[in-house]
């Protein structure tokens, strides 16, 4: 039973990764592309969470590890873009 609902959730999980990539690449406005890409991120650990449990194993805990990490760096690099026009700032006194 368990297995079953691992398998569904799976699937919903898939098909809502594929509407947060149309949402990607059609979005109305640079934010909603930001969102749907950390939406993608979360969504793919998720993803590696569920094949974790189906196939009893904590071989893939440094990967969700990883993509948190990265998925975190991404929204936040991207946020400072929105915010201020560039990433690194090479000017540290203002």
């Amino acid at each position: 039973m368990l297995d079953l609902v691992l398998r569904i959730s799976l699937l919903i999980i898939a098909i809502s990764t594929v509407l947060y990539l149309y949402r990607l690449i059609k979005g109305p406005s640079i934010p909603d592309r930001v969102i749907a890409l950390d939406a993608i991120g979360i969504n793919l650990i998720c993803i590696t969470a569920i094949i974790s449990v189906i196939l009893r194993t904590n071989a893939f805990l440094e990967v969700i590890l990883l993509l948190g990490i990265l998925t975190f760096i991404g929204t936040v690099a991207f946020a400072k873009f929105l915010e201020k026009g560039e990433i690194i700032e090479n000017d540290r006194n203002s």
